[in-house]
């Protein structure tokens, strides 16, 4: 007799909620043909693909984001726990950056009626947003905003900021300015937080986000992963205060920072 193991039937039966299902054959498509430049990309020092930028980006980003949900709903679900949500008594607004699927605002909206979440991302990808949060019964609570990052005028007085796994793409020069973007958006007392594949100062571990370094090599121009140092050095330097990270389930703890 044969059977799944466990770990088998969560993550790859097609039809379970947290299925990794299709992302595999997105992989071998979208991703595996890029790794295999990689020795024209270290010549050039220029990706295969600039997925960075928003021509190639939305056609890849629109294919991918729904086949990574399972990835990020664990640790958005931990940080709507710790942020205490459920427990709101009047209005809590979420800036949701590069938003893709949605979830991290998805997420946060579960928690509470009284969240409302601005989510901002490319105009191409906002209709794959929309019809996300609509699959999760809380578009009535969302607003949406089109342009890139550094341009989209996404307003202030917001209680909490995600940017779920954004940095690595943009590289360091882009997301120093996202980050002072950002904490003007925050009302005082605000929280940003950061999800990413973070690497230890010395950048020889943990594998997995070593490897996603090169993943970045390949399919931006920018990118990289960081060490939590560096982030809560770029944070400290746009103005955030007691920088932190939280465990949750996913490839990293969050990063998080406090606007005084």
């Amino acid at each position: 007799n044969f059977s799944l193991t466990p770990e088998s039937e969560a993550f790859l039966v097609s039809n379970k909620p947290g299925t990794l299902a299709g992302f595999f054959p997105m992989n071998i498509k979208r991703l595996i043909p890029l790794w295999l430049k990689l020795d024209e990309t270290v010549r050039t020092g220029r990706p295969a693909e600039a997925r960075n930028e928003e021509h190639p980006g939305t056609e890849f980003f629109t294919e991918l984001v729904e086949n990574i949900i399972p990835m990020s709903y664990g640790s958005a679900n931990a940080l709507g726990d710790h942020l205490k949500l459920a427990k709101a008594k009047t209005e809590t607004r979420v800036l949701d950056l590069a938003a893709g699927s949605g979830i991290w605002g998805i997420v946060l909206a579960q928690k509470s009626p009284h969240v409302r979440v601005t989510a901002v991302d490319w105009a191409g990808m906002i209709p794959t947003t929309k019809r996300i949060t609509q699959k999760f019964g809380v578009d009535d609570r969302f607003q949406f905003i089109e342009g890139d990052l550094l341009e989209a005028d996404f307003g202030s007085g917001y209680d909490v900021a995600t940017l779920g796994h954004i940095l690595h793409s943009e590289g360091e020069e882009r997301s120093r300015k996202l980050l002072k973007k950002t904490l003007n958006a925050l009302k005082s007392g605000g929280t940003i937080v950061i999800a990413e594949w973070l690497v230890n100062d010395e950048r020889t571990e943990p594998l997995p986000s070593l490897l996603f370094s090169v993943q970045m090599l390949v399919n931006t121009e920018q990118g990289d992963t960081f060490s939590f140092n560096e982030i809560k050095s770029w944070l400290e330097q746009a103005g955030f205060e007691k920088a932190r990270t939280l465990d949750v389930p996913g490839p990293s703890p969050l990063v998080l920072a406090t606007k005084t």
